[in-house]
């Protein structure tokens, strides 16, 4: 692991698994201390693990980003623990049912929109007081190519994933005078633990997905990692309030197909 972000601190819900755990790990090998937030404790347990093994710094808080107590007390810690906070990857989410709208549940509907989008605020909440507090920091949410275009049968996913980047735009403007960056990534379909159970009760469904995409193959969550990298990094001081497609030419086509993106 290199030194450059060393005595940098970095939060990413949702980083047990998937594009999350990628995020994590991309913090750790440039020198962060990373703290992972995830409902599931054996996978959060597993991350903060492998990143110890190879010599970071790493932590794992139970959390549920639905939760305002349960967001505080993360955000408590680490000020505490930690005494700093200098990037963040609100990426904790959900897919939530496919169905037409005249068929989806209110239940369905308020549980989609309070992990995607009341869970993406509440944390925002927390990083950018200390982020303004300290007069810098860069915050990373995930959105998706659903929350640039329409997608039928999954009107909660894409309502939620909009209301991440009009999230994401508001509180750039907010902070953009107290050094505070805050952009959100748009990945399209990328190959997931879900994506391979899927495969592996119907194999074909994989290469549909991969030829929805313009580029020919899925996404890797690396690749999602390397693009809020570069947000969080000095290399991209001048963006802020940007929605950054990572999605292999999807929503520059015809949209997506199947929103089966990052859902961990």
């Amino acid at each position: 692991m290199n030194d450059g972000w060393h005595k940098r601190v970095a939060v990413v819900t949702g980083g047990g698994a998937g594009i999350g755990r990628a995020a994590a790990l991309a913090y750790a090998s440039r020198g962060a201390a990373v703290i992972i937030a995830d409902r599931a404790p054996r996978d959060g347990r597993s991350v903060a693990e492998a990143i110890e093994g190879e010599g970071g710094v790493a932590s794992f808080i139970k959390t549920d980003v639905t939760s305002p107590e349960s967001v505080a007390s993360l955000f408590d810690t680490v000020r505490a623990e930690y005494g700093r906070l200098d990037f963040a990857f609100n990426n904790a989410g959900i897919r939530g049912d496919m169905a037409p709208t005249t068929d989806v549940k209110p239940s369905t509907w308020d549980k989609t929109l309070a992990v995607n989008l009341t869970g993406v605020f509440l944390c925002m909440k927390h990083e950018l007081q200390q982020m303004t507090a300290r007069g810098s920091g860069a915050i990373v949410n995930c959105a998706s190519v659903a929350g640039l275009s329409g997608v039928e049968n999954s009107c909660a996913y894409v309502a939620s994933k909009h209301g991440v980047v009009g999230l994401t735009r508001a509180a750039a403007l907010e902070v953009v005078r107290d050094g505070v960056r805050v952009n959100a990534v748009c990945p399209g379909i990328v190959k997931t633990a879900m994506v391979d159970r899927i495969a592996a009760r119907e194999p074909e469904v994989e290469q549909k997905m991969a030829d929805a995409m313009p580029i020919g193959r899925l996404g890797s969550p690396e690749e999602v990692a390397a693009a809020v990298m570069w947000l969080c990094s000095d290399e991209a001081s001048l963006i802020t309030g940007h929605a950054m497609t990572v999605d292999g030419g999807l929503a520059a086509g015809h949209g997506p197909r199947y929103a089966l993106d990052e859902v961990r």
